[in-house]
């Protein structure tokens, strides 16, 4: 989309086509009950309880059966586009060019895990607060606290085979957030997806250095099945 004199805007995407074998659940993770919603719906409201956000999009595959019910047609704020990949990256690249008549080159964009049920407002402000006008953008992170080991294989199992250093470590989260332009770029670039673990790593591929904003414990991703309590104690506690 050409630029216009209008305000920048910040807009939401969620890349929601994965199907989260690690839960070994019936249906995609996204899509399990964390008190009382899907953990989809819980991603999405914070986008619209946000109001720094114009619009939430949501990217989910052309087979997704489930998305109607979960994100009703004509939900104030939120669109579904219905052109999932077969990797996260694939999706996020889909959903922007999908999008690119509608959003500005300067818009920026945040990408936003959909198994993060406990993101808020509150985080969304930090972010966006933080990051400012950098041009490369930047992430919500934890630093680093516990002491890190390199695994080796033994006769005896796993070992561990060296401590690495936690300066400097951080431990990447969502949303992270880019203007359209620059993420659109730096993921067409990309010719791995699967080695594009999250959206800060391609544009890092570029030569930028994103800045880290500290995030919450409360923002973990849910990976497997103890996950959910953990959410759903975070939940319960409210921001």
């Amino acid at each position: 989309m050409t630029e216009t004199n209008l305000p920048r805007r910040y807009v939401a995407l969620l890349p929601a086509a994965g199907v989260g074998a690690r839960m070994a659940a019936s249906c995609p993770k996204q899509y399990l009950m964390v008190a009382g919603q899907p953990m989809l719906r819980h991603a999405v409201e914070a986008f619209r309880a946000s109001t720094l956000i114009s619009h939430t999009y949501v990217v989910v595959s052309a087979e997704d059966g489930y998305i109607d019910e979960v994100l009703p047609v004509g939900l104030e704020g939120v669109t579904v586009l219905r052109c999932g990949g077969a990797t996260r990256m694939d999706s996020v690249l889909n959903g922007l060019r999908a999008l690119q008549h509608q959003i500005a080159d300067s818009d920026m964009v945040l990408v936003h895990d959909a198994a993060r049920p406990g993101l808020t407002p509150a985080l969304i402000a930090r972010l966006i607060d933080g990051v400012g006008d950098d041009p490369a953008g930047g992430l919500l992170a934890l630093p680093v606290v516990d002491t890190v080991k390199r695994s080796a294989p033994s006769a005896n199992g796993v070992c561990a085979a060296a401590t690495i250093s936690r300066d400097g470590m951080w431990l990447a989260q969502t949303p992270q957030m880019f203007s359209f332009h620059l993420l659109l770029r730096a993921l067409g670039r990309a010719t791995d997806p699967n080695a594009i673990t999250d959206d800060a790593s391609a544009v890092e591929l570029l030569g930028l250095t994103p800045r880290l904003i500290e995030g919450h414990p409360r923002n973990l991703k849910v990976t497997l099945p103890a996950d959910i309590r953990i959410a759903e104690m975070y939940l319960a506690a409210g921001e």
